[in-house]
């Protein structure tokens, strides 16, 4: 690899500069946020909202930089990038601390707390989602297929499955994917959104368990949130999909039962 050229290096650095200054204002305005949040914990949807936009937009500026030192300089920003995935990782959360972050549960587990955002109409949300998955994306291309964070994105993409899942008004989502209903067009895109992302966090843990961890935990994740797929196919009729998805479920759960048992036969052994 070529050296660095302080030339080279001063140019990065005034290039990033803008980005490093936007940083620097998303964590002052987060502090508050928090600070708000801290003295009047009781009225606190709307702001954890903001809070998880603000840390989208923190996460793009954090793998901007590592993309412009992919460019200017032909290394990889490891530190920027760590940072971007911790970001992210802070926007999941604070939206899980509005609609919470179960994977198969009824809705009227939640309905409560999705009832608290009702203001904030399908077209916010289904927007607010696809900013997040788009930004997991450039992120996880950012890293590159070679890194050991390979197997943490699991993790962090089937966390961002169950948001996308809970944040969407399934008591009226039926009744919105009626061509003459307003909400029609985001709630029929955020369904497809959720089905697509439930299947692939199921297949992600099957496959982080099988070629990982061997650990029975990401098994029984992978069925969990293949259980969920098939109470939303159940939610919105999908009558087919929902008898596949339960085929496969029985199929999983009896490969889980076996595997514990050949696990406990070798403990003994």
């Amino acid at each position: 690899m070529a050296k660095i050229t302080a030339e080279e290096r001063h140019q990065y650095q005034a290039k990033i500069k803008p980005y490093r200054d936007a940083i620097v204002s998303i964590g002052s305005r987060e502090k508050s946020l928090l600070l708000i949040i801290q003295k009047d914990p009781g009225n606190s949807v709307f702001k954890r909202i903001a809070l998880a936009e603000e840390m989208l937009n923190l996460a793009s500026y954090q793998i901007l930089i590592s993309l412009v030192s992919q460019s200017r300089l032909k290394i990889k920003e490891e530190n920027a990038l760590n940072d971007g995935r911790k970001s992210l990782y802070k926007s999941v959360i604070y939206l899980e601390e509005v609609v919470s972050n179960y994977v198969d549960a009824p809705y009227s587990d939640y309905e409560e707390k999705v009832t608290e955002i009702a203001s904030i109409d399908a077209a916010k949300r289904y927007l607010l989602v696809r900013k997040m998955g788009l930004a997991i994306q450039l992120l996880e291309n950012a890293y590159g297929d070679n890194t050991k964070w390979k197997w943490s994105f699991v993790e962090l993409e089937g966390r961002f499955a169950a948001v996308v899942k809970n944040i969407i008004d399934l008591k009226n989502a039926v009744a919105n994917t009626d061509p003459r209903s307003p909400n029609y067009e985001p709630t029929v895109y955020h369904l497809r959104m959720i089905k697509k992302l439930l299947m692939q966090a199921a297949d992600r843990y099957r496959e982080k368990y099988e070629l990982s961890t061997n650990r029975i935990d990401d098994f029984k994740q992978a069925i969990n949130f293949l259980s969920a797929l098939r109470r939303i196919h159940v939610l919105v009729g999908d009558r087919d999909d929902a008898e596949t998805v339960k085929k496969k479920l029985e199929i999983w759960s009896a490969k889980l039962e076996t595997d514990i048992k050949r696990m406990e036969t070798q403990k003994k052994i």
